[in-house]
C-alpha cells in the first residue's frame, strides 16, 4: 500500500465489500428456490470427484 500513496484505499475495500456482498445476495436468491439438501449436494460432490479420480486414473 505504501507503494501506491495516491490510492485510496478505503475506497478500494469499500468498493469489493460491496461487489462481494452484491454477489452473496444474488447466492442467496438463486439458493433459496433450490431444493438440493446439503445431503444431495454432498453425494454429487463425492460422485464428481470419484469420475474425475477415474478419468485422472486412465490418462
Amino acid at each position: 500500500m505504501e507503494l501506491y500513496p495516491e490510492i485510496n484505499w478505503s475506497v478500494v475495500a469499500r468498493k469489493a465489500f460491496i461487489r462481494k456482498i452484491k454477489i452473496l445476495r444474488e447466492m442467496d436468491k438463486i439458493l433459496a428456490k433450490s431444493e438440493l439438501t446439503e445431503d444431495d449436494a454432498l453425494e454429487l460432490g463425492s460422485k464428481v470427484s470419484k469420475k474425475v479420480a477415474k478419468r485422472l486414473e486412465s490418462v
